[in-house]
């Protein structure tokens, strides 16, 4: 199931994929970004696999960890692709052509400064309907009827892996265009909330390790997910 994965991740780099996206807003087409990390390939909840394998998803590789990983295994993935870089990419892409931008998640003083930075930022950006991540089953079902009667163009969901992946999932079929993606803590850092790590780990892939040093409980949740994909990556290998 993993090897399968592996073979279903996007193989291009983050420009490459800009342009697919700017051609499917373009013929107003659907499409779903999952951003997969080491806890997205180790998470066993039936219903998020059936979403990961689903050839209408695209899979990108969020994480130097699963570059590595697929490599190994013979796949090459040219760059990892985040989800707050590839966030950045559409907010670029809806700027320039004035696409409409919806926005579900965070907490909502978090979510209200988010619009204003958008605002801001990307003013002919057109801002659709928006919720806050703490809000009622029944809340995010109306969220969803009205970006499909006002046909946004781009639509980010943060609620965390795999809340996030799972309700774009369960309304998909009701929605005629435009591209879904789940962005996990993006909205918190692109607010101004929270830091992103300096732009040297970054280009040193250190990003895991910025945010461990920010937050040091997060090390156990990074032993269950990361460490452990890496032993079962290297059981796939010497499978080979």
């Amino acid at each position: 199931m993993m090897r399968e994965l592996f073979k279903k991740l996007y193989q291009g780099n983050i420009k490459e994929l800009k342009e697919i996206i700017r051609e499917r807003l373009e013929k107003e087409e659907k499409m779903f970004i999952v951003t997969a990390n080491p806890e997205s390939f180790m998470n066993q909840d039936s219903s998020f696999k059936q979403i990961l394998n689903d050839p209408s998803v695209t899979l990108v590789a969020d994480g130097i960890s699963v570059v590595k990983a697929a490599k190994s295994l013979g796949i090459y993935i040219p760059e990892r692709i985040t989800g707050i870089d590839l966030t950045q990419e559409l907010l670029t892409i809806c700027e320039e052509k004035h696409y409409t931008l919806s926005l579900l998640g965070a907490k909502r003083e978090v979510l209200e400064q988010l619009i204003n930075v958008i605002k801001e930022k990307y003013p002919h950006i057109s801002i659709g309907p928006c919720l806050h991540g703490y809000t009622r089953d029944d809340e995010r079902e109306d969220f969803f009827k009205k970006i499909a009667l006002e046909k946004v163009d781009v639509c980010l969901v943060a609620l965390g892996i795999p809340e996030q992946e799972k309700l774009i999932y369960k309304h998909l079929n009701n929605l005629n265009k435009g591209i879904f993606i789940g962005v996990g803590g993006t909205f918190d850092v692109l607010s101004g909330q929270k830091k992103r790590a300096p732009k040297w780990m970054i280009n040193l892939n250190l990003e895991w390790l910025y945010r461990i040093i920010k937050e040091p409980k997060r090390i156990k949740r990074f032993w269950q997910n990361n460490i452990v994909f890496l032993f079962k990556v290297k059981k796939l290998k010497r499978k080979d």
